[in-house]
Parts: structure tokens; sequence; C-alpha cells
């Protein structure tokens, strides 16, 4: 008997599964919201240098504009440079010829926006663009703020990863809920953009903690034939809440209301909390069988299982999970993902999976405004996406198996960016960053479900954090990446498109985990995945199908679930 035994005896997935994943789905509709906040409370409204203090208010907006302001380069009204005093003698010209059609003057002094900038506020009704000035020389802070974001997930990544695999899923996420909430009000009241920056810093770790223990409570208290279903619903919580964002932030205009709204139901989510069960299967492994014992026979109550659940007893959940407790002995911490040669590999490949999906996604996802089309239109467009994308990554998975799931998606999204390069028409390289960005969603599915699957349980968190960092620490290098747009346009798109290739072909070196089950220490991992990694994902295959495989001396004879591998016995 394992524990996956256990689970079936309860109820695996009864009315408790069913409350118990509803439930913790319900705040990652507002994680994508805090995520993608940036694309709309940072929103660069058109603006000007403010009119000279000479200058007759009782003039027509555009009049003013002809007088103060400079045309740039490319002929448009320059938005960081106002002339020294104003050229009174454009207004003797024929007023029916456009602005625009009037070249540089020369010789005529200009200088910065001494007294401020105006700001045409028809798309949002402030933004922390127009309320801190966040322009001209100071337009770096706005890829600031969301550095700094992903600078708080990657800490929080860091942290809750280690402690929740010592103190426990369930007080992790409480705290993780209580602190979203806290910070988002904060944030929305912050007097300054380096007050908003520490609250926005603070939502940032609140998110890898709600991230992180709401998959392992999740995975952890779901049969292992129903992963890859209930993964994928998780991953459409986000897909909805990216388009609740669009109808949250189209009809609240002011920033500080909108980081408000999305931040008060924490609260709540902090309350309903307390209900949640800590996952016995850690709680096993950690040395508490009673709780252990009483949360399955609690599950078994809800799920109209009660006698069965009466039988559990603490023998039973020891005898259960012999060899996983025999194997727990001492502490672990994030260096055990690499003491052994598995675990060196599986991470190392996992790091680059987790860093460039994250990088080439938030590369893709922030700043909407460089589209050239209605922030909201495009919003909705690239959380529609989703949609699609994860329904075909879904149907991969469950058929054709994680790793090549994985690496494809990957591998795709990089074609597509990178051959975005190459098309001058506006809509078509709209629409192949439209593709791209559902690769890239469909591998963030894929990622998270196929991690959960790879770590085992005595270090799942630690991992998950481990990678969740590594994905924060692309997220926060692709706002700057953008920056270098300045000097090459074309150097974004390529690393954007790069990364992904390169990790994909490094996820071939991670082994397959269709319809296996969680593994739950390191020396599960080792035995389970000893040998060449592409002959066992063969094994699967023929152990399947019925299928006999010889190549270089190397046999593979299929008998229902035991195969002969280099005269090895390995069952499956």
């Amino acid at each position: 008997m394992a524990f996956g035994d256990l689970l079936d005896q309860v109820g695996s997935t009864g009315r408790f599964q069913i409350l118990h994943v509803t439930l913790l789905c319900i705040p990652v509709l507002l994680m994508a919201s805090h995520n993608l906040l940036q694309n709309f409370v940072a929103v660069v409204p058109p603006h000007f240098c403010s009119a000279h203090s000479n200058v007759s208010q009782s003039l027509r907006p555009e009049e003013i504009l002809r007088i103060t302001v400079p045309l740039d380069a490319k002929g448009k009204p320059h938005r960081c440079k106002r002339y020294a005093a104003p050229q009174w003698h454009l207004l003797n010209k024929n007023e029916t010829t456009d602005y625009w059609e009037y070249e540089q003057l020369e010789d005529v002094d200009v200088q910065g926006c001494k007294e401020g900038w105006s700001y045409n506020m028809t798309e949002r009704s402030s933004t922390i663009i127009s309320d801190w000035h966040l322009v001209c020389d100071l337009r770096s802070l706005k890829q600031m703020g969301q550095t700094v974001y992903m600078g708080g997930v990657l800490v929080g990544a860091f942290v809750f990863g280690g402690l929740s695999d010592r103190y426990g899923r369930r007080i992790l996420l409480l705290f993780s809920h209580l602190l979203m909430a806290v910070s988002g009000t904060c944030a929305a009241f912050a007097p300054s953009f380096s007050v908003f920056c520490l609250f926005r810093f603070g939502c940032g770790m609140a998110l890898s903690g709600l991230g992180l223990n709401t998959f392992s409570l999740i995975v952890e208290w779901i049969p292992t034939r129903v992963r890859t279903v209930v993964g994928t619903t998780t991953g459409y919580c986000y897909t909805v809440g990216q388009l609740i964002l669009v109808g949250l932030a189209y009809f609240i205009r002011d920033w500080r209301w909108l980081t408000l709204t999305v931040s008060l139901p924490f609260y709540i989510f902090f309350l309903y909390s307390w209900w949640f069960h800590e996952s016995s299967r850690w709680l096993a492994l950690n040395n508490k069988p009673e709780l252990a014992v009483k949360n399955l026979k609690s599950v078994a109550k809800i799920n109209g299982r009660q006698e069965e659940g009466e039988k559990i007893d603490i023998n039973m959940l020891q005898e259960s999970m012999k060899k996983e407790m025999s194997s727990t002995g001492g502490s672990y911490n994030a260096l055990d993902l690499f003491r052994t040669p598995r675990m060196r590999i599986m991470t190392a490949s996992l790091s680059a999976v987790w860093l460039s999906t994250s990088f080439a996604y938030y590369g893709l996802a922030m700043d909407l405004q460089k589209f050239g089309v209605d922030i909201y239109l495009i919003q909705v467009i690239f959380g529609a996406v989703d949609i699609p994308a994860k329904v075909v990554i879904t149907v991969s998975m469950s058929f054709i198996g994680r790793r090549p799931s994985q690496c494809g998606a990957l591998i795709i999204a990089g074609i597509t960016i990178l051959v975005n390069l190459l098309v001058p028409h506006e809509i078509v390289r709209t629409c192949l960053a439209v593709m791209g960005k559902g690769c890239l969603a469909a591998s963030f599915n894929c990622c998270y479900l196929y991690t959960g699957e790879l770590y085992p349980t005595i270090i799942r968190q630690t991992g998950m954090g481990w990678v969740s960092m590594m994905a924060r620490v692309g997220a926060m290098v692709a706002p700057m990446i953008l920056l270098t747009a300045d000097y090459i346009t074309w150097l974004p798109g390529l690393i954007y498109g790069g990364a992904p290739i390169l990790s994909g072909l490094a996820g071939i070196y991670l082994p397959e985990t269709l319809g296996s089950p969680l593994p739950d220490t390191i020396q599960d991992v080792e035995e389970r995945y000893k040998g060449d990694t592409f002959l066992l994902f063969i094994l699967h295959l023929c152990t399947k199908h019925n299928i006999h495989y010889n190549k270089s001396m190397r046999d593979v004879t299929c008998r229902t679930s035991t195969v002969v591998l280099n005269r090895r016995v390995v069952t499956l």
C-alpha cells in the first residue's frame, strides 16, 4: 500500500477535493491582476512640456502646443523639449495649415520641461506616470517599477519555498494571503514612487508564496490520474484572471482605486484559508503522523466515507509510507537539489526552462502600448489566446508526454518571436506576438505540473521555490531588455526569441513523468530515472503497446509492466 491507496480509501476525487481545489483556485484569478497590473497603472499618457508662465490660457490647446513645443526627428511634437521662449510668430501662420506641416525651426533655443508636463488623460484618469512624472529622463523608472516587483517575487520564491517545506504549506499560504492584502492596500495609498515600489515588492513576495503553496496543496491532495486536468484548470484560472483585469481596468480608470480593488479580496481569502487541510503526505514525512491521520479522517468524513476513514491509524500510515519515511532522516535544503547526479541535471534543465519561459513571457506581455493597439483590446487578445493554447498543451501532455510538450512549446515560441523580427507589417507582427505568447503560456502551464511531478515530496517546495526564483530572475531582466531598443531596435526580439529555443533544447535532458506516481524521496528520483532517459521514455511507450525494442546492444523486452534494461529488471 502507498499513500495514493490511502487517498483512494478516503475518496480521492470526492467533495473535499472539489471544494478544496475550487477555494484554492479563486485567488489565482487575482494573481494575474497583480502580475500584469503594470500594464494599466503605468500607462504612459501623451505628454508635452507645460507652457511658459506668460502664455495666455485663453489660447486653444493646439495653439499653445504650436508656439511652445518643437518637432522631434519624426516630425511629431517633442515630448521632452520646449522652446526657451514662446514662438509667437507661429500664431500668424495660416490657421488652416496643420501643426504637423511646420518644419523644425532652426537656430531656436530649446530647453527641458522646467515647469513640468501637461498630460492628455483621455485613456486613464491617473497613472503612476502622470502622478510622479516618470517621463523623459525618468522614463526608465517605469521598467524599474516592474523589475522591483519581480524582485519581490524572486525573494518570495527563495524564502517561501524553503519555509513551506519546513513549516508546512498551509501556514505559509495563510501568511501570503495576508501579505498580499496588506501590501496591495498600502501600495494603493503610496505617497511616492519609492514607497509604491516598496509595497509592490511585498506584493511580489506574496505572489510567490501563493503560487507555490497553492499548487502543492492541490497536487498533494489529488490522485495521479487527474493531475493533468486539475493542473490545467488551475492554469485556466490565471487566464480568466487576465480577462477580469481588463474589465476592472476599463471601468476603474484611476490607478489607486484599481490597485485597491485587486487587493481587498485577499482579506477574504485569508479568512477562509483557515479551513484548508495541511498536506497529509507532508505531515507524514515530517514526523507528524497524528495530524496526518486526523486530516485523512476529516477528508473521509467530508467525502462521505467516514467508515473507511476510521480504519486508518498511525500504523497503517507508517506502513504505507515505510520506504519514504525511512529515507527522510535529517533536514533538507536547496543544496539537495544539486547533491546527486540526477537531481543536478534535472534542476539545471528546469532552471533554464523556467528562466527563459518567464523572460520571454513578460517581455511580450508587459508594456502593451508598444503594439500600437488599444491596450484593453490587446490584453483581451493576449488573455484569450491562452485558452486554445492550454487545451492543446493539455492534450499533448496527456497523450504525447510532458517532456516533448515542454520542449515543443518553448521552441515554437522562440521561432515565432524571431520570425517577428523579419515581418514589417504591424498587424502580422501583432498576430505572431500573440501566437508566441500563447506558446509561452502553454509552457508555463506545462512546467508547473511537470516540475511538481519531478521533485520529491520532501523537497518539492524547495525545488518549486528554486525554479520559481529562476523564473523571476528572467522576469526581472525582461523589462530592462526593452531599454536596449533605444540603441538597436531588433536586439530585444533577438534575445526574447533565442532564450526559449536554447532552453527547449535543454529540456530534452528531463525525464518523462506521464502516468508516474509522485516521488517522495531523492532516492525515488534516482532509482526511477536510472539509465538513459530517452530509453526510459521508449520503455513507457513499449509497455503501453507491447513492443520489442533493440538498439546498440541495449535490449528492451516488454512484458506488461516489467521490462529488461541492460540485463536489469525494471518494474514500471
